[in-house]
């Protein structure tokens, strides 16, 4: 009976990986992509800085709609 010339199975010491699955789960592309958006609008109006007056900024209404759908 002669042995075969090359391993069929070769099992290492870790768990047995039976193919590469790369799928992102959607929130895995979604939010650092807002958070990105968020950050830019931060920079972008902060140039145009002014005393605080009784109206809300943009951001702020975005951010108590989003609440407000979220909770």
């Amino acid at each position: 009976m002669s042995a075969p010339t090359t391993p069929q199975h070769i099992h290492g010491p870790g768990p047995r990986v039976h193919g590469a699955s790369t799928r992102l789960h959607w929130w895995a592309l979604a939010l650092p992509a807002l958070a990105f958006g968020l950050l830019l609008l931060l920079l972008a109006g902060s140039g145009q800085a002014h005393a605080a007056t009784g109206e809300a900024s943009a951001i702020l209404r975005v951010t108590e709609q989003i609440l407000r759908v979220v909770g």
